[in-house]
């Protein structure tokens, strides 16, 4: 049926059929489902007050709105969604194992180690190690690369495990998050003298969404007031119930420490797989999985630890892993020793990607390069315009006052992140007790020690939160993922600011003057001692572009150790400059302060004046 609309220009207008559109699409995309001009959809966005291109990636509110005034129901496809299509239209059956039952074989369970802070998350994966160092091995050192197999003995019968080394349950949401199912088995480690804390409830909870088994690891048995017994106590208020008290979590009473019962852990995870799981696959078929963790390396370029889910990954195979592809080169297992094959649930670093994938990417094994290379463009362009997409701004601390009187919150929640457990306490709690009346709640869905991570910044996303980070900085990527998703981030080094602005916002009178603008980060590469000018740093900026005379700060591991220093000195080779740009080196001098260290990061920045709304 054809309807009148802009300019005397008839377009098709429809009768409430469904039109399938993927996220980030353009109005061009729109115009070739209904069969209509797509300048034409411009006119009728213009009349609807949003001026929009045709090409240009809009957000899922502004498909919804035009298919409302065209008369169509739009139906976005999720990415997950959208990926099973694009592997299908090269008949490509992602996650699913070929063949019939007897093709299938034992596999090793795949275990993830999650739990507080200072638990001894770390030192369990050191003492795992340890017991299954091989004699003769050169020091008996492991090369990090993101997971390792180890081997135990049960009923006389060895049995291997696959253990996923990431920095604890952030990179365990990252890949739920994209659908990828990575762990098996979860151990929750849990510090007897301590007992249960928040981070560890957190993580009980993150392993309870993903739907494994847990086995949990009563660490610290040997520290004075170590009490067993009262964690398997707390822990039944969260459905945990140990074997002994009639319940099927299997507790063991460990001290990574001193070595003590690692075998009996080892050999709790077997058996809890052996009761729960059944862990099979087909290694005689192309090979798929995920990847657990990449970076950039300067000689071997893009190296990727991936996970072998089924099927056997092969030296010279071609393989896809999310937007990245290319040949595998070479393979190197934990010991830094060259493999040929890896079978499923084994863990290896790939050689020989275009670029550098993301955690939780899912890896395929296809025969032809040319169909590697269409999968990954076409998923690279998906990735480009979803981020493209115009975001909605989520709630910031200065558009509180309106979000509140419009009625759109009732509660303010907040996520805090801080460089020590007492300080972040300290803030939650003055925090909570800030009295604003009856209108809005404050509420901390989250608090941690540590930097800010993509975690944090997924959680704030999917409730409306503000981070505060209180000294201490966004790690990795997650402060683009910040900026790229609308995500208030706020951070402080005075415990009285943070107070002071959260109230003043709750009560509609933060009006803030001056931002901070982020205008390069540099790393120090090296520390060159001068008698006349004290410390100077040997830097490589890694991004934006460092400046003569601006204000900095001083970051370690992720913590600010030093605030409101200022870049004095500024070189090039033997030359004064003004400023030095991503990518190239140059050195730096902070004046007076020279407490600087090879790997920590100055951050430069600017206080800008900012318009009042």
């Amino acid at each position: 049926m054809q309807a009148p609309s802009v300019g005397g220009v008839m377009l098709p207008r429809g009768n409430g059929e469904s039109i399938r559109l993927s996220r980030g699409a353009s109005l061009t995309d729109f115009a070739e489902k209904i069969n209509a001009n797509p300048a034409s959809l411009v006119a009728v966005m213009m009349n609807l007050g949003e001026m929009v291109t045709a090409t240009q990636s809009v957000s899922d509110e502004t498909l919804q709105l035009l298919a409302d005034e065209m008369n169509y129901t739009v139906q976005i496809v999720s990415p997950e969604e959208e990926d099973r299509e694009l592997l299908e239209s090269f008949d490509i059956e992602f996650g699913e194992d070929e063949g019939d039952e007897e093709d299938l074989v034992v596999r090793p369970p795949v275990v993830t180690v999650m739990g507080h802070v200072d638990h001894g998350k770390t030192r369990l994966l050191d003492a795992i190690r340890k017991t299954n160092v091989i004699a003769g091995e050169a020091g008996g050192i492991t090369q990090h690369i993101g997971a390792y197999q180890v081997a135990t003995e049960v009923n006389d019968e060895e049995r291997k495990i696959t253990f996923i080394d990431t920095p604890g349950h952030e990179a365990f949401t990252a890949m739920r998050a994209r659908g990828a199912k990575s762990t098996d088995i979860a151990i929750l480690v849990v510090a007897a003298n301590d007992g249960v804390m928040p981070q560890t409830v957190e993580a009980l909870n993150h392993a309870k969404a993903a739907d494994v088994p847990i086995v949990v690891a009563v660490n610290k048995i040997d520290v004075e007031g170590a009490d067993p017994t009262k964690v398997r106590g707390q822990l039944t208020e969260y459905g945990l119930v140990a074997e002994e008290y009639g319940g099927d979590t299997m507790f063991v009473d460990i001290s990574a420490k001193q070595g003590l019962h690692i075998d009996s852990l080892l050999e709790a995870v077997i058996l809890t797989a052996d009761a729960s799981l059944d862990l099979r696959a087909n290694p005689n078929q192309d090979a798929q999985g995920i990847s657990i963790e990449s970076r950039l390396d300067r000689g071997r370029g893009a190296v990727a630890t991936v996970l072998v889910q089924r099927g056997t990954l092969r030296v010279g195979d071609t393989m896809v892993v999310g937007d990245a592809y290319g040949r595998v080169r070479a393979m190197l297992d934990d010991n830094g020793n060259n493999v040929a094959e890896a079978g499923p649930s084994t863990p290896v670093q790939v050689l020989g990607l275009t670029n550098v994938p993301g955690a939780g990417d899912n890896f395929l094994v296809v025969e032809e390069d040319r169909t590697a290379r269409q999968i990954a463009e076409k998923r690279a362009a998906r990735e480009r315009n979803a981020a493209f997409a115009k975001r909605t701004r989520r709630v910031s601390l200065e558009d509180l006052d309106k979000v509140l009187k419009a009625g759109e919150v009732q509660q303010l929640n907040l996520i805090i992140k801080g460089d020590a457990s007492g300080s972040v306490e300290a803030l939650e709690s003055s925090l909570l007790q800030l009295d604003v009346g009856e209108e809005v709640d404050i509420r901390v869905l989250h608090r941690g020690v540590g930097a800010v991570t993509e975690s944090d910044i997924d959680l704030a996303m999917g409730s409306d939160a503000i981070v505060i980070g209180f000294n201490v900085r966004a790690a990795g990527r997650a402060q683009q993922m910040a900026e790229r998703e609308g995500v208030d981030v706020r951070y402080y080094s005075v415990i009285y600011q943070a107070i002071e602005e959260i109230e003043a916002a709750l009560k509609g009178m933060l009006k803030p003057e001056f931002e901070e603008v982020e205008l390069g980060t540099a790393e120090i590469r090296e520390v060159f001692k001068s008698s006349k000018l004290g410390n100077i740093a040997g830097v490589l900026i890694r991004s934006g572009e460092v400046r003569r005379n601006t204000k900095a700060r001083l970051v370690r591991d992720g913590k600010v150790v030093a605030e409101n220093l200022t870049i004095e000195g500024l070189r090039r080779f033997k030359d004064d400059v003004t400023e030095i740009r991503e990518g190239f080196e140059g050195g730096i001098n902070l004046g007076n302060f020279n407490d600087i260290k090879v790997d920590d990061v100055i951050a430069t920045y600017e206080m800008r004046e900012k318009p009042r709304a």
